[in-house]
């Protein structure tokens, strides 16, 4: 306890020194992108800083550049990162989901050449699963990739590519194996979004972002020192990897330290106390509801935390998360429209504050929640046949 003790010290002192004004508070969370412009060149110092301590993926070994923390010190840092406002160094699917699958599936040579580059958070990664015709059932997939010499050469197209366009780097499954059954013929790869042969085409979405993609390949190469885990065995390397982007690992440690969807009372306080101050009866219930199950997502996930080992991602428990979360992220935005009334759900003009007009894209977002990373059909699947031992 003592040891802890003097970790916090050193942690907190070392972070109100080196943590610079311009990544503290709101705002704009380094992505690692060399595409996306960012507001304050403090971002960049502070990825800078905490990469060098091994912070940005502080639980992976130092040979890797992390920092060798167990779960307990890390749970520190977030809290003590919270405590001063300082926002994350770097957000990609490269610390959070490549990078561990990699820690996992990867040879020595790829962890020692690729991990390094990840906890510097040099590039932005994206994800190429998803096809026209295999989404759900995504052992269906058509792309492929046929060997040509030292390298692959990859042919097909991905789509639901989120931040296809501003991403370095893919991590993509495959077809390797066309004559095998179909779980057993798909290889996982990482691949150069950088070259001739990759398209990445935004998509519009009904929120009016477009970070979607769908991506075309064309004779694109993937060197077969980047295939992750064995020829025609990526099915389990690509299912471990969903496992660890469903887990939201770093808000399972933190106990959802800092990720909090606060607003609910706010929001209810702020409109109906221009009018007499007194939500309805209805209104009363579902927000009491929501918080009550908001808490309770929270206990369960430090309760995760207290079971695992070293930090690990949990296996198939993460489709709980998964169903839970979104679930109750859809509901929170729809309170929030709902709270608001008409001012919930305006879309441009000057009758409506900047609070109000984001408040209806996220209403419209979330409802892509219950689909992306798996539907939650197909997780209460896996919860009923991996979790509760079901039979099919």
């Amino acid at each position: 306890m003592a040891q802890l003790e003097e970790f916090k010290l050193e942690t907190r002192a070392w972070l109100e020194e080196n943590c610079p004004a311009g990544a503290r508070g709101s705002g704009q969370v380094h992505t690692g992108s060399s595409k996306i412009p960012l507001s304050h060149p403090d971002l960049q110092l502070w990825l800078d800083r905490m990469a060098e301590k091994g912070w940005v993926t502080p639980t992976w070994d130092k040979a890797y550049g992390g920092a060798g923390l167990s779960t307990i010190e890390y749970v520190a840092l977030l809290e003590e990162m919270k405590a001063i406002g300082a926002r994350p160094p770097v957000i990609n699917r490269g610390t959070t989901m490549a990078g561990p699958t990699i820690l996992e599936f990867g040879n020595e040579e790829q962890k020692r050449r690729l991990l390094p580059m990840i906890a510097r958070g040099e590039g932005a990664w994206c994800q190429g699963y998803s096809e026209p015709g295999a989404g759900s059932d995504l052992a269906s997939l058509r792309t492929s990739a046929v060997a040509d010499g030292d390298r692959y050469l990859i042919n097909g197209q991905k789509i639901w590519t989120s931040d296809g366009h501003t991403s370095e780097w893919m991590f993509i499954l495959v077809r390797t194996g066309p004559l095998e059954p179909k779980h057993d013929g798909i290889s996982f790869f990482i691949l150069n979004m950088d070259q001739p042969g990759v398209d990445a085409r935004p998509i519009d979405l009904i929120n009016g972002g477009s970070h979607f993609c769908e991506t075309f390949f064309e004779n694109a190469v993937a060197d077969k020192g980047d295939m992750i885990g064995e020829l025609n065995k990526g099915w389990t390397v690509g299912k471990r990897l969903l496992q660890h982007e469903r887990s939201g690992m770093e808000s399972l440690v933190s106990g959802g330290a800092g990720k909090r969807a606060t607003g609910i009372i706010d929001v209810a306080r702020q409109y109906f106390g221009q009018r007499d101050g007194r939500l309805d009866e209805l209104f009363r219930d579902e927000v009491t509801d929501y918080e009550m199950n908001a808490h309770a997502l929270k206990l369960t996930q430090k309760r995760i935390v207290d079971e695992s080992t070293d930090g690990q991602t949990p296996a198939a428990a993460t489709s709980i998360m998964k169903v839970v979360s979104t679930e109750l992220q859809q509901v929170h935005t729809e309170l929030l429209a709902a709270l608001r009334g008409t001012q919930g759900y305006g879309w441009e003009g000057e009758g409506f504050t900047s609070d109000e007009l984001n408040s209806t894209k996220q209403w419209l977002y979330s409802r892509a929640a219950s689909i992306y990373s798996g539907s939650n059909e197909i997780q209460r699947n896996i919860i009923a046949k991996r979790v509760l031992g079901l039979p099919d």
